[in-house]
């Protein structure tokens, strides 16, 4: 082979590893832009709603939800309108939709530690930190003082048939290190009520009672935790 032969070879070569390259980052890029737009648009179930305990004509035993709804969060002004799955399984439903099927957006979702009929005096939820207020993704605002007083109300529905109702008033909002076992550890909450006293990052009330805490990750790659605090009005 001549040596102009050789350099066309090597250099169509070259052309043809250059179009392969650009072909794998596309097909990268493209996987990216669709798992991003099936994570949201999971997250983004507004239909979910109408299962609802709530809601007229709702009739539990025809809900395609999983038989592991615990009950159902709502927080007044924001996006948080979601069953709270529950499972002895802590992990369950990190990748686990409230239909039961896998999905990255996962669900709301109960400590393992608490009892599925919400009868602790200290609930721990917890919730992805999804873009746009999805899922709770929301709870950022919360660290916000004017933010936390005005959106200071929510729900808390007990039960597939909504069998009881409770007011949440909430009070305060903290970035904790998930290595707090007060928090984290629903066994050894003895002393919520002094630790959301004392640590708050922002507080509008003092807390009593029976106390919920809704928690997520505050940023990727780290061990503290977004969690806002809420009085359960019996």
């Amino acid at each position: 082979m001549s040596a102009a032969k050789f350099w066309r070879s090597l250099n169509r070569l070259h052309d043809l590893f250059l179009l392969l390259g650009f072909i794998v980052l596309m097909l990268i890029s493209n996987y990216c832009v669709y798992d991003s737009y099936y994570i949201f648009t999971h997250a983004e179930d507004d239909d979910i709603t109408r299962y609802k305990p709530t809601v007229s004509g709702y009739d539990p035993d025809a809900s395609p939800l999983s038989q592991d709804m615990a009950g159902w969060l709502t927080i007044d002004g924001t996006n948080i309108d979601y069953p709270v799955m529950y499972s002895t399984d802590s992990g369950k439903y990190l990748n686990t939709d409230p239909y039961g099927n896998y999905s990255l957006s996962g669900s709301i979702f109960l400590d393992s530690e608490n009892s599925p009929d919400m009868t602790d005096d200290y609930l721990l939820i917890y919730g992805h930190h999804m873009e746009y207020g999805k899922m709770f993704g929301a709870l950022d605002d919360f660290v916000d003082e004017g933010y936390l007083a005005s959106h200071k109300r929510g729900t808390l529905i007990v039960g597939r048939d909504g069998r009881q109702v409770y007011e949440l008033q909430v009070i305060a909002a903290a970035k904790v290190d998930a290595k707090e076992d007060t928090v984290f550890r629903v066994s050894r909450s003895g002393d919520i009520a002094r630790f959301i006293s004392e640590n708050a990052d922002v507080k509008t009330a003092e807390p009593h009672g029976r106390i919920a805490a809704l928690a997520t990750c505050a940023e990727n790659r780290s061990t503290m935790r977004v969690v806002v605090f809420c009085n359960i009005i019996e």
